[in-house]
């Protein structure tokens, strides 16, 4: 049986760097320099950076669904071919399967790492980790809608707004509440109908106690909801702003 940690190595890779970025857009650079493999080429590394180590016959099925198994084989080793001219040491494979060269650097597994940290809470965050910045929204190969991209460009999204809710709270039981807001924010602005969103940043104002920002805030997203979707926010919203004078209130949730 095939061992797939000893999958052989295209020829020359020397100590080449690859850098691969499919957020926002396919790019690759090989020892500094901007490589513009075919589309071929692009989508195979795309799925072996989303997939990992992936048999042939899946790849060759995935990337050519509409191909019989033997074109879809023979479209597979051409594109395996033309990378080498791209990037020599790209990609490794034995008879049965194909994965990444581990000297690639993809950008999407430096966001999920991120991101899981974040999400993690028994993870132990770093001063690092709290920044936005690699956070903020970029999409997985825009204009690119084969099920495999899309399936885990949502994958993304969701994992980027849990990642985005939880730095927000984690700035927040730091006392740090402009960054915290800043961050809550920015996951409102991406979607601006997910009440988990809007409830951090409801948090994040009755904690520092701008009772008067908190429900502006809360009207403008009930008002949203209704427009949007006629339906009204979640108890558990509305129970956070319990302690809002009733004569306050009861304007604004009736």
């Amino acid at each position: 049986m095939t061992d797939r940690n000893r999958l052989r190595e295209q020829p020359a890779p020397g100590r080449t760097r690859f850098t691969l970025r499919l957020l926002d857009g396919f790019a690759l650079d090989v020892g500094g320099r901007v490589r513009h493999p075919q589309l071929s080429g692009q989508r195979l590394l795309a799925l072996l950076a989303i997939s990992g180590t992936t048999g042939r016959l899946t790849a060759a099925g995935t990337l050519w669904p509409e191909a019989s198994e033997p074109h879809a084989l023979g479209s597979l080793r051409t594109a395996i071919w033309r990378l080498r001219s791209a990037g020599p040491g790209l990609v490794l494979s034995d008879a049965d399967h194909l994965r990444l060269s581990p000297a690639v650097e993809v950008d999407i597994h430096t966001f999920v790492l991120r991101a899981t940290r974040l999400v993690d809470t028994a993870i132990p965050l770093r001063d690092d980790d709290l920044d936005v910045g690699p956070l903020r929204g970029r999409e997985l190969l825009p204009g690119w809608y084969d099920d495999w991209v899309v399936y885990e460009r949502e994958r993304l999204r969701q994992l980027r707004m849990h990642a985005l809710e939880a730095l927000a709270a984690q700035l927040g039981s730091r006392g740090h509440y402009a960054a915290g807001l800043e961050v809550a924010l920015e996951a409102v602005r991406t979607e601006p109908l997910r009440e988990s969103s809007h409830r951090g940043v409801i948090a994040l104002h009755l904690a520092e106690g701008n009772v008067a920002e908190a429900v502006r805030h809360f009207d403008a997203f009930r008002a949203a909801l209704l427009v949007d979707l006629g339906v009204e926010p979640s108890p558990r919203l509305m129970e956070m702003l319990v302690g809002v004078p009733e004569r306050r209130m009861t304007a604004r949730l009736t």
